[in-house]
């Protein structure tokens, strides 16, 4: 089993070219607005301030880097940065606004060589919307042959055993997890560390 033994903020930035260095294999956090990315990447990191989230969809408008250093059982260890990008699908922002998003988050997605994983996060009680569909369409036209995609379904405490079970059928490798009660967090970090190592 892996553990994060460190984790840290490093820099926020509105565009790719003031983006940091690359070098370090890097983890990519998307899902729309509200689904719990901040959350999820305090989780992972057993920091509960390390991701500021905010309570009005779409304030977030900047891309946020972190570095994680995981330590495995034989206590080598690993430097990772997690990207936490804006959430889309935002409420009350102008045309131009939304324009200059999608073109800094298109930027960054298509054009940073560090990025191996993609981690799409959906919210569990909302599966189908148009908006995770085409996110997931987007990432598996754009995406490398070195690159790869973790569907993880967000606020799974609050679903019955066959709701959760109607999500594998459609998605065998789903992964569930919840903040609250902590349910999927080690699972999510071992997949996450697996594809990148």
């Amino acid at each position: 089993m892996i553990r994060v033994i460190s984790a840290s903020f490093v820099k926020s930035s509105s565009s790719i070219d003031e983006a940091v260095a690359e070098g370090v294999l890097e983890v990519v956090f998307l899902g729309r607005s509200n689904v719990g990315k901040s959350s999820l990447i305090n989780a992972l990191t057993c920091k509960k301030q390390l991701a500021k989230s905010s309570s009005t969809p779409g304030k977030t408008q900047l891309i946020n880097f972190f570095d994680i250093v995981y330590e495995n059982d034989d206590k080598s260890r690993f430097l990772v940065r997690f990207v936490d990008l804006p959430g889309f699908g935002y409420a009350k922002v102008s045309k131009e606004q939304k324009r200059d998003w999608h073109k800094t988050l298109n930027d960054f997605i298509k054009n940073r060589v560090s990025v191996r994983v993609f981690v799409h996060l959906i919210d569990s009680r909302h599966m189908d919307l148009d908006i995770d569909i085409g996110v997931s369409e987007y990432l598996n036209l754009i995406l490398r042959p070195d690159q790869k995609i973790i569907n993880i379904y967000t606020k799974a405490d609050k679903l019955t055993q066959k709701e959760k079970g109607s999500i594998f059928k459609k998605d065998k490798d789903a992964i569930l997890v919840s903040v609250l009660n902590k349910k999927g967090i080690a699972e999510a970090n071992q997949k996450i560390f697996d594809m990148l190592f």
